[in-house]
């Protein structure tokens, strides 16, 4: 007698070999930006080792300096009176570096094969990610050189983004495309977690290896991604999504599937996108010129600027909050830091929800900063005056802050990338996604920059300047979510039409 098929191979079976090979390149990339942004994380924990009250800490027997010296246990230069100042630029040189570089990388992402491009931004940003650490082991007390690794660790982190975007673009069609990318897109606060847990280890002993661990785990990430990574379905004969655009030519009423309500250049855009209407040509890159006339690509693009600048202040100066305000050691601070991150997987994952649900991304990221906004100055009046309403505040915070983020750099950017004036060339999606981010770049090294001025005058004013960009995020909304309202308006007078006349003919 046969005995019945084992239920695992039967589970397996109601898979398709399509599906297969889009959740293996979901889980691939998820992995790959995981290590893009453990790497980046380690330097918000380890700020509060570099600078910290040393009268509080016990002095080591054969200790050679003076009793009365407050600075001894402290990493020069940032020993100094300055160092919120020091550290501030150690992050913008970052920043800076990642800002200019994004716009150059997704022209290079088009034109460059995405495994090669990855493989070699992941080993380089292994590599450079590890110097910084091991500038404790070389006991190197020179800012130049942090700054200078900072700087080339923002360049290569570059290639991370446009290119893992552009795969998943490659892979997966319109469809459910928010919550599918809101949940691959907490890859970014996964990452956040891991990189302050694992920076938290040995932040008060040897802190060089809270770089060098993670940057170990990125180069190897590098490998994988080399021997892995698939760029396109057909490569191994799967089946190519359909992309919003390729057999319409019109926009379309609001009722039809895939609707987009941020309206339609008369013309397209073919003369810059490269199309030619003979079947058998290839569509071109798309010019930055012509990225940039995507209709909702600005606002999106600016809106992005601020929230990211709120963000990345999170990102770089939340765990030195804690540690100054609520006077946690510098591991608890930076392990309660990841809250905010986990925050952010739950308000990336239901903004996408919504926005499927609703057919409305400019509206579902304009309520999120709407609430953001009261709920940071709330944070900062009652966040520290217990243990509970700290980790439930620092949860909200984090959902309603990165879930616009989320949101506006995945679901977002690939509507975009593929909008249906493009006739299909899913090629401009590399070049829209790194404008977007680019931009979004921009505010991500001013909000550390301003953090490091600012919190030195009270942390107070550095949470009016975060509330402020979020207002200003909302309002570079206001016109497309004004659309949004005028295309469910039209939809539900449609509707109510052909309810009456069904009603008429029965």
């Amino acid at each position: 007698m046969r005995s019945s098929l084992a239920p695992g191979i039967w589970l397996l079976r109601t898979f398709s070999r399509d599906s297969c090979y889009r959740g293996f390149i979901l889980l691939l990339t998820f992995f790959i930006y995981t290590c893009y942004h453990m790497s980046r994380k380690p330097i918000s924990v380890v700020k509060s080792r570099l600078h910290q009250n040393c009268s509080e800490i016990i002095q080591p027997p054969n200790a050679t300096h003076s009793p009365n010296d407050t600075t001894w246990c402290n990493w020069p230069p940032f020993d100094q009176d300055n160092y919120k100042e020091l550290l501030g630029a150690v992050d913008n040189a970052f920043l800076v570096a990642y800002a200019i570089g994004m716009f150059i990388s997704g022209i290079f992402g088009e034109r460059l094969p995405l495994r090669y491009y990855l493989s070699a931004g992941m080993l380089l940003s292994g590599l450079f990610t590890s110097l910084f650490g091991l500038g404790y082991f070389w006991d190197i007390h020179v800012l130049w050189y942090y700054v200078l690794i900072q700087i080339c660790n923002g360049l290569v982190q570059t290639t991370g983004w446009p290119s893992v975007v552009t795969c998943v673009g490659n892979w997966f069609g319109k469809g459910r495309r928010g919550l599918i990318m809101g949940i691959w897109n907490s890859h970014t606060s996964v990452g956040n977690i891991l990189g302050s847990l694992i920076a938290g280890l040995w932040v008060s002993e040897r802190w060089g290896l809270s770089f060098v661990v993670p940057g170990v785990i990125t180069a190897a990430m590098g490998i994988v991604t080399f021997l892995f990574l698939i760029e396109y379905p057909e490569d191994v004969d799967c089946t190519t999504p359909q992309h919003h655009g390729e057999q319409e030519e019109k926009q379309g009423s609001p009722e039809d599937p895939g609707y987009n309500p941020y309206g339609h250049q008369e013309g397209s855009l073919e003369a810059s996108a490269g199309w030619s209407k003979e079947p058998s040509a290839q569509p071109a890159a798309i010019s930055f010129w012509g990225a940039l006339m995507i209709p909702g690509v600005i606002e999106f693009s600016l809106c992005l600027l601020f929230a990211k600048l709120v963000s990345y202040t999170f990102l770089y100066w939340l765990p030195l909050y804690i540690f100054n305000v609520a006077h946690f050691s510098a591991k608890e601070a930076g392990d309660l830091s990841t809250l905010f991150d986990v925050g952010g997987i739950t308000g990336g994952i239901l903004a996408g929800l919504i926005s499927d649900y609703t057919n409305g991304r400019a509206t579902t990221c304009c309520v999120m900063l709407i609430l953001a906004a009261p709920m940071l100055f709330l944070y900062n009046r009652f966040g520290q005056s217990g243990i509970a309403s700290s980790i439930v505040m620092l949860i909200v915070c984090g959902a309603l802050v990165n879930g616009p983020y989320a949101l506006i750099t995945t679901a977002v950017s690939a509507d975009l990338g593929t909008h249906q004036s493009l006739k299909g060339n899913a090629k401009a999606l590399s070049t829209v996604t790194a404008i977007i981010d680019g931009t979004g770049s921009i505010g991500a090294a001013l909000g550390p920059l301003l953090a490091g001025l600012i919190s030195p005058t009270g942390w107070n004013n550095v949470f009016y300047m975060l509330i402020s960009a979020d207002v200003l995020a909302c309002l570079l909304l206001c016109r497309l979510v004004y659309k949004e309202i005028l295309a469910w308006k039209s939809h539900l007078s449609q509707g109510t039409g052909s309810c009456v006349a069904l009603t008429h003919t029965q």
